[in-house]
């Protein structure tokens, strides 16, 4: 027999004001994480560029006078790029002597130094630190790195809190987060650059995916959607915020500042922010729960009963199996391991398809970089009211495989509009491509929530970091299928990264109905539990002796809002099994 901390929930409120309060301050960090994982878009961007003439040591991307654009002309080649013929952006004329004429007999030779055009940033790393030309490679591997900490940090956050609590995990996230902020603003080559952004990758997931836990374990069941999407919400707030500071702040150190020093706020979160109550008590830890959700009773204003547990942790083998349980429990048995990849192909795909899209928002055509990364967010809100207002009534897997299909098949349809349609009806594959990112965005909401009520208790956080981690896997491959596109080059080397795109997001929609239903059911707190999950009928508490026995509420019905204190004690603690 174990506790149900959603018996506890029903009686507390599933939503009181205690908790809404603790869940509004859990989605502040979702701005900025939302910032954290965008910010490349504005610190990688790669303007317009050309060689630097040689022994002009004023030379500007801009033209500055008709000799100035005699020289050009005179040293800078021009090449077809994208139909239309173009300077080149890494050649250069040169004679024997390493100097620029206007005669012939001239060599075409790559160059070391390059001037960029400032119109729309003043500086980015990748002007800084040149990854253009032959090291145009370093931006994406720089991505890449980044999205190598967020797995890194999802799964060490996940296990990190699954040990020592949800609270200290987080609080050391928030500590390596504003570290690790602060002080990219002083990289001045790649090495430090791709180091510092691991360390922040790893933070940002540790503090989004343990917030997100925890307010998932902080409400009851009928809450779980509103709660689950809301956070994300908070994340496309931090991407349009981002797009707003980053039009007026055009210069990359200072930006990093801006959106980094803000963080150092969340450092009061030791002080208001309470450890998961689930999680003390599936630790054993009855005293520290008892203080909490007393504490969410008095804000809630609901009158608890003197003693409020029955036979307490001693007496109590803690290290029962059976209350117990280990990352690697996920796969010792088939029902659970097949779930659990099933599970992690989704967060990888979502989260590729997801990434994927972003990359390629400057080629919206819809206006300047700041403008269409604006549009790529605000397709986001759309994707969240759907989701919040469809979860409830057709269920976790059923809108999951919707959204992955629907916006699978979006990306699909864009090979059509871009081999066969006129350039008129281009505005056709943007509105596919934000139809595929509408689908991407509300799969990527949904499977937070659909994953953290599938997996136990016992391993919830470790389990949620561990997915989050997967979805790292897609973010890392996005980028390189971007890449894979331009490679080509043409019609189809356009089309190719959203037909891949479109087919797995298909794919993984389809899988996703092997999953169990979790709408309208109480978390699984044991490994045991998420066997059976699914696999049984569901049960009414009331009329099932073996059900009450597993968690035995003695709480009057939730719309009471006073217990005699003649009446017995909340829950009685389980007791270790009899052993020879």
């Amino acid at each position: 027999m174990r506790l149900n901390f959603d018996d506890v929930l029903r009686h507390l409120g599933e939503f009181g004001r205690y908790q809404k309060w603790v869940y509004f301050l859990l989605c502040l960090p979702g701005i900025a994480h939302g910032i954290r994982m965008m910010i490349s878009v504005f610190l990688l961007n790669i303007p317009n560029h050309r060689c630097a003439i040689p022994g002009y040591d004023n030379d500007t991307y801009d033209v500055q006078s008709e000799f100035h654009a005699h020289l050009i002309n005179a040293t800078i080649p021009f090449v077809t790029r994208d139909g239309e013929l173009q300077r080149d952006r890494c050649h250069i004329y040169v004679n024997g002597k390493n100097s620029t004429k206007d005669g012939v007999n001239r060599t075409v030779v790559g160059c070391q130094k390059w001037v960029y055009d400032k119109s729309v940033f003043e500086s980015t790393v990748s002007t800084e630190l040149n990854f253009v030309c032959d090291d145009a490679i370093l931006a994406t591997h720089s991505q890449m790195i980044f999205m190598g900490g967020y797995f890194f940090g999802a799964f060490a956050a996940g296990a990190l809190g699954d040990k020592i609590g949800r609270k200290k995990a987080l609080y050391l996230c928030i500590l390596f987060l504003i570290t690790g902020g602060i002080t990219l603003n002083w990289s001045n080559n790649f090495v430090m650059f791709v180091i510092l952004r691991f360390i922040n990758g790893a933070a940002t997931a540790g503090v989004f995916t343990t917030c997100f836990v925890i307010g998932m374990e902080i409400v009851g069941p009928s809450k779980r959607v509103w709660t689950g999407i809301m956070i994300e919400v908070f994340f496309a707030i931090g991407m349009t915020l981002l797009s707003g500071v980053a039009y007026f702040i055009r210069d990359w150190h200072t930006l990093e500042l801006a959106m980094a020093v803000p963080v150092a706020l969340f450092l009061i979160y030791w002080w208001v922010i309470p450890e998961s109550p689930r999680w003390l008590l599936n630790e054993f830890r009855d005293q520290e729960a008892e203080v909490i959700i007393r504490r969410a009773a008095d804000v809630n204003k609901v009158t608890l009963p003197d003693k409020l547990f029955d036979n307490q942790t001693s007496g109590i083998d803690a290290d029962d199996d059976k209350l117990k349980g280990s990352f690697f429990d996920l796969f010792t048995n088939p029902v659970m391991c097949i779930r659990t990849v099933i599970i992690f192909f989704n967060w990888l795909v979502v989260s590729m398809v997801y990434y994927g899209l972003s990359l390629n928002s400057d080629n919206l055509g819809a206006g300047s970089l700041h403008l269409n990364f604006l549009l790529v967010g605000l397709v986001e809100f759309p994707a969240y009211a759907l989701s919040i207002g469809l979860l409830d009534r057709l269920g976790r897997k059923i809108m999951h495989c919707a959204m992955m299909i629907i916006g699978g098949v979006s990306c699909i349809l864009t090979i059509f509009t871009i081999l066969y349609a006129e350039q008129s009806l281009q505005w056709i594959t943007v509105l596919l491509a934000m139809i595929g990112k509408l689908g991407a965005a509300a799969g990527f909401a949904i499977i937070y929530v659909f994953s953290s009520e599938l997996f136990p208790t016992v391993i919830r956080h470790s389990a949620t970091g561990a997915s989050s981690s997967w979805a790292r896997v897609g973010g890392m491959i996005a980028p390189y299928i971007v890449d894979w596109g331009k490679f080509i080059g043409g019609d189809f080397g356009r089309a190719l990264p959203l037909l891949v795109f479109g087919s797995l997001s298909v794919l993984a929609g389809l899988l996703a109905l092997l999953l169990p239903e979790t709408l309208n059911r109480d978390l699984p707190e044991t490994i045991e539990d998420g066997i059976k999950f699914g696999r049984e009928p569901v049960r009414h508490r009331s009329t099932d002796d073996e059900e009450n026995q597993r968690s035995v509420p003695l709480l009057p019905m939730p719309n009471d809002n006073h217990i005699d204190e003649n009446q017995s004690p909340i829950y009685r603690k389980p007791t270790a099994p009899d052993h020879p």
